[in-house]
C-alpha cells in the first residue's frame, strides 16, 4: 500500500479586511479586549478566516516529497533540497497540485489530520475552487484510507491528546520544534517574508510524522 505523510501551516486573514457583520459575528462572544485580541490571533486554525501557505508531502517509503508553498510573488524558483521539492505558487495553485499528487497514493498519514489539516484542505479548496481527488474525511475508524496519529495514538478519545512534539518526545523521536520554530510563529514569519523558513519547518514536521508512524505501525498498530 503506497503512503503519503501530509502537512499542512496556514496563516490567518487580516481581520481588518473581512465584511462588518463578520467581525461582528466573530467578536460577539468576547468580552473585553483581551479577548477580541485572541481571537484575531486564531484566524489562523479555521479554514474560512485563514488560509494555506504551506502544503508538505513525504513518501516515507523513499523520503522524497514535495513542500508546495505561498511566496507572495517573490519569485522564488523552484528547487530540490534533500529530496524535497520546493515549489511556488498561489494558495489554488499549490491546492490543485496538491490533489493532482495525492491521487497516485493509497493511504494518507497525518496528525491530527482529521481535526485540522483534512477538513482545512477540502474547505480551502472549496473557496478556491478547486475539486478533491479524494475524500480526506471518510470513516474515521478506518485508518487504511486515512491514518490519523492523534486519533490512533489517543485511542478515539480514551486518553489524553497530546501535540506532536509532545509524542516524540515522549517516544525518544526527534522533534520538528527542536531548531526553534513551531506553528504559533508562522504567521510573523509570512510577514517577514521568511516563506522558506516556514516550508522547510512543515518538511520537518513530515519527518517527525513518519517516524512517528513508523513507531506506532511497530508498537500499537493492530
Amino acid at each position: 500500500m503506497s503512503k503519503v505523510i501530509v502537512d499542512i501551516e496556514t496563516i490567518g486573514v487580516n481581520f481588518e479586511t473581512l465584511d462588518e457583520k463578520i467581525q461582528e459575528y466573530l467578536l460577539k462572544f468576547a468580552e473585553n479586549e483581551e479577548e477580541k485580541t485572541d481571537i484575531k490571533k486564531k484566524l489562523s486554525l479555521y479554514p474560512l478566516t485563514g488560509e494555506v501557505v504551506t502544503i508538505g508531502m513525504l513518501n516515507p517509503e523513499t523520503m522524497k516529497g514535495v513542500a508546495l508553498f505561498q511566496d507572495r510573488g517573490a519569485g522564488i524558483e523552484k528547487f530540490e533540497e534533500d529530496g524535497i521539492v520546493y515549489e511556488a505558487g498561489t494558495e489554488k495553485d499549490i491546492l490543485e497540485k496538491f490533489w493532482d499528487i495525492l491521487k497516485v497514493y493509497d493511504q494518507v498519514v497525518t496528525f491530527n489530520g482529521r481535526g485540522f489539516d483534512a477538513p482545512y484542505l477540502m474547505l480551502r479548496s472549496a473557496v478556491n475552487k478547486v475539486r478533491p481527488t479524494k475524500n480526506l474525511m471518510n470513516y474515521r475508524y478506518d485508518y487504511k484510507l486515512h491514518c490519523d496519529l492523534m486519533d490512533q495514538l489517543n485511542f478515539y478519545g480514551a486518553t489524553r491528546k497530546y501535540n506532536l512534539d509532545f509524542y516524540a518526545k515522549a517516544f525518544g523521536i526527534k522533534s520538528s520544534k527542536d531548531e526553534g520554530v513551531d506553528g504559533s510563529m508562522v504567521g510573523e514569519l509570512y510577514k517577514q517574508k521568511k516563506y522558506l523558513d516556514v516550508a522547510r519547518y512543515c518538511v520537518r514536521d513530515l519527518v517527525t510524522t513518519k517516524e512517528l508512524f513508523e513507531y506506532w505501525d511497530k508498537y500499537l498498530k493492530f
